[in-house]
């Protein structure tokens, strides 16, 4: 005699996900752009970061360095993307503007204090001309926007808390 009833699920198997054609060739559309398909941000951003911090590392070496991080400003996700080079800004932007908002905002509230304090240590800079002390303000920068670069990383690439459990629960 045979059971029509269905096994049980055992703890230790996924069930797949069904998932409309639409949605694969969505997230094929933004994993090909560089775009993470499950929280819709791009790490192409993060290289206007990381253009700051690199320059800041550089002051203690080389002094002058403290001019063009100088002439560096913020720019809010939109923005970058907007007057970026990037392949597939358009689809960058339009991302952004759908992702989950709650990961949006953590991702927001992180950029948004690493942008505040790069002016703070610009503004700082500006106020004095003694290189020991702009190589003070320098590390001290570094040293609070390198992590925050990494959360942020973190974020775009899926390994936030609300990530996480979003993703737990869908799949």
């Amino acid at each position: 005699m045979t059971s029509t009833a269905p096994k049980p699920t055992r703890p230790d198997q996924q069930t797949p996900r069904p998932t409309d054609p639409e949605e694969e060739a969505r997230a094929a559309q933004l994993k090909a752009a560089n775009i993470n398909p499950r929280t819709g941000l791009a790490t192409d951003y993060l290289n206007h970061f990381n253009e700051a911090i690199m320059l800041l590392e550089m002051i203690p070496d080389m002094p002058e360095c403290a001019e063009e991080f100088l002439e560096w400003q913020p720019r809010s996700y939109r923005e970058h993307f907007a007057a970026s080079n990037f392949k597939a800004r358009e689809l960058a932007i339009e991302a952004y503007d759908s992702a989950n908002l709650q990961i949006r905002t953590e991702f927001d509230n992180i950029t948004g204090a690493m942008s505040s304090i790069l002016v703070a240590v610009g503004e700082a800079m500006r106020e004095v001309h003694q290189d020991k002390t702009r190589t003070t303000l320098a590390q001290q920068a570094t040293g609070w926007v390198k992590p925050l670069a990494m959360l942020a990383g973190g974020i775009i690439n899926g390994r936030g808390a609300e990530a996480d459990v979003d993703y737990i629960m869908t799949h």
